[in-house]
């Protein structure tokens, strides 16, 4: 059934004519990657796991493994990163967290997956990391927007990761595409980013200039941006009063791990309500539409893979681009989002993995030609 999906697929590379990016710049590499997004929607729906090369349960830095491919044979069609460890630290150490990242963005291009990246951002400007510490954490969204005291801070991080950027490259010196997830769950209050601690124009403001910045003067061409909320809203309106703008956006999404299972309490319902309003817009404003990160803590529903989340996301009139579930931590025994072997829903991701519709690594036709 896999082999027949990939020949399916291995015919759907031209974009001539379809959706292009927001940059007009961006790279043929960046172009092709956009249209065959949209594409590939019509067949199937890309796995994604959070640092599922990076580390695993039980281990980490082992060359070629992921507790995914450990019991499927294939890597996760999306591997998930973070830029998190690339401001807010000595320079030795931001040094090293590049190297590691180059290493994981380039092998998993070399194999044909897709890389997609978050950003949990230390807050720059006082304590507390990237949750709100009350008491300890400072609302700096407000001051680092353009004309704020903290802009040239903000420029400064963002030029340095816009140089590491520039080195991610493939074996023929291309800039290699990736999807960049900033600001996510910006409608929560956890983050220093979040909805107590800035304003919609603030939050709104800071993501464009990110963008122009980004594109217009640090010449990065290979990034396609996703807004993804977290799974407050319930209505298009709610969902859109922090978004920035068709003109800043390729990808609309949302995080949602309430409503499938966490603390025991199911709302498939509510979750299907929410991804049919992501697919609305994103049918209307000519975006790709995601599940940017959900997943069950340690899974001990055996049969969560088929029974909730592929019930959920193959609903017909969703063209989801792609499903992540949140990352395996090497050393807990307990957080973990993806199963292992002998974990207990074993059977069923190899039943979800089976299906025709989910995509993973093997799977995938080449993404970045047309």
């Amino acid at each position: 059934m896999k082999f027949l999906l990939f020949i399916l697929l291995a015919g759907l590379s031209s974009y001539a004519g379809e959706p292009v990016p927001i940059d007009t710049k961006a790279t043929k590499e960046t172009r092709a990657l956009y249209c065959n997004l949209h594409q590939l929607t019509e067949k199937g729906i890309l796995f994604g796991h959070q640092h599922a090369t990076e580390y695993g349960h039980g281990w980490s830095g082992d060359a070629d493994r992921s507790d995914v491919k450990s019991i499927t044979g294939s890597h996760p069609a999306v591997i998930g990163i973070d830029f998190s460890g690339l401001s807010g630290r000595p320079d030795s150490l931001i040094k090293q967290e590049e190297s590691h990242l180059r290493k994981v963005i380039t092998e998993t291009y070399k194999r044909g997956g897709l890389i997609t990246v978050s950003w949990h951002f230390n807050n720059p400007l006082s304590g507390g990391g990237f949750y709100w510490k009350e008491g300890v954490s400072k609302a700096s969204v407000r001051e680092m927007i353009p004309g704020a005291a903290a802009h040239d801070t903000y420029k400064s991080i963002l030029r340095r990761i816009a140089d590491f950027l520039h080195t991610v490259k493939g074996a023929d010196g291309e800039p290699i595409p990736m999807i960049f997830r900033p600001f996510h769950e910006l409608d929560g209050s956890w983050f220093w980013w979040g909805k107590k601690h800035c304003s919609p124009d603030e939050i709104k403001t800071l993501w464009r200039f990110t963008v122009t910045y980004m594109r217009d003067s640090m010449n990065i061409h290979q990034l396609l941006y996703a807004f993804s909320p977290d799974c407050t809203f319930q209505s298009e309106s709610e969902f859109l009063e922090r978004y920035p703008g068709d003109d800043f956006v390729d990808m609309v999404g949302m995080d949602n791990y309430a409503d499938f299972g966490r603390d025991g309490k199911y709302n498939l319902p509510a979750a299907l309500k929410k991804l049919q309003i992501v697919q609305a817009y994103a049918n209307k404003s000519g975006k790709l539409a995601a599940l940017t990160e959900t997943g069950l803590e340690s899974i001990p529903n055996p049969n969560w893979w088929t029974e909730v989340l592929l019930k959920t996301i193959t609903t017909p009139g969703l063209r989801l681009s792609y499903v992540l579930v949140w990352r395996n931590d090497k050393i807990s025994p307990t957080h973990y989002y993806a199963p292992f072997p002998g974990q207990v829903s074993e059977p069923d991701f190899i039943r979800f993995y089976q299906v025709p519709v989910t995509i993973f690594e093997k799977d995938l036709p080449a993404l970045y030609t047309d």
